[in-house]
């Protein structure tokens, strides 16, 4: 078994012209909780994409939980997009029982899961509700729980924590740090909250115009970049090319 669950060679995506993702090599030690960091339009959401199978690549190699991305595979990871994807005239607990038939599970079993992660998420009291009607902070729970009730060695989360109010985000970091620590679980996580990052990851990479900048542990990472007392800080060096001058506007 490799040690990684996530490795890249040259990983390459074009659209076009426009290069994307330009031959990254990323390494994800299993049963870590790996945060992947970049600009708006650096490439994150294109690599995920491809990393779960939804775009192919242009040029490279990639296996995930050693091996090439296909149906196997997939039945292994979940994924929250960024863009979240929900069935809104089904209630939330109907919402995961279909979900979890999808992979296979009886009804039976899909049911105690079902009701196992609304308690978890704290949405019980919410279950019987259109999904239609939940917040938008209730819908980045019910994605979330629906990636997991299968049961993944790997979870894809992109912008988990954009729109979720600071309880939400409590609970939210609390599981998914349970789940990493018993080695239940690989995380791979896209977020602009770095302090989140900070807190919840043990690895990270940065990405910036599609390339890899920089990658490794998250106090390596630090140590890297002189003078960084924070993710922030170093994250701000890495990519931020001297942009950090305030520009007066004309009419304000």
């Amino acid at each position: 078994m490799s040690e990684f669950a996530i490795e890249t060679h040259g990983l390459t995506r074009r659209y076009g012209a426009q290069l994307a993702v330009d031959g990254i090599d990323l390494r994800v030690p299993r049963g870590s909780f790996y945060g992947f960091l970049g600009e708006n339009g650096a490439g994150k959401s294109t690599t995920i994409s491809m990393l779960t199978g939804v775009l192919s690549p242009t040029s490279g190699e990639m296996q995930v939980l050693g091996r090439p991305v296909g149906d196997e595979v997939k039945q292994r990871i979940g994924v929250v997009p960024d863009g979240l994807l929900l069935f809104d005239r089904l209630t939330g607990r109907e919402h995961l029982i279909f979900v979890a038939r999808l992979f296979g599970l009886d009804r039976a079993e899909a049911a105690r899961r079902a009701d196992e992660l609304l308690e978890a998420m704290e949405l019980s009291s919410e279950a019987r509700k259109l999904v239609a009607d939940y917040s938008f902070g209730m819908r980045k729970k019910l994605a979330l729980a629906a990636a997991l009730i299968h049961g993944p060695e790997l979870l894809f989360l992109d912008e988990p924590f954009e729109g979720v109010d600071a309880v939400a985000k409590a609970s939210l970091t609390a599981l998914l740090s349970g789940l990493v620590e018993r080695r239940r679980l690989t995380v791979f996580i896209t977020s602009h909250v770095l302090e989140v990052v900070e807190r919840l990851c043990d690895q990270v990479g940065v990405i910036h115009r599609g390339r890899l900048i920089a990658q490794g542990t998250l106090q390596g990472v630090l140590a890297a970049v002189p003078g960084a007392q924070s993710l922030s800080d170093a994250f701000v060096a890495l990519v931020g090319e001297g942009r950090g001058g305030t520009r007066r506007l004309s009419f304000l």
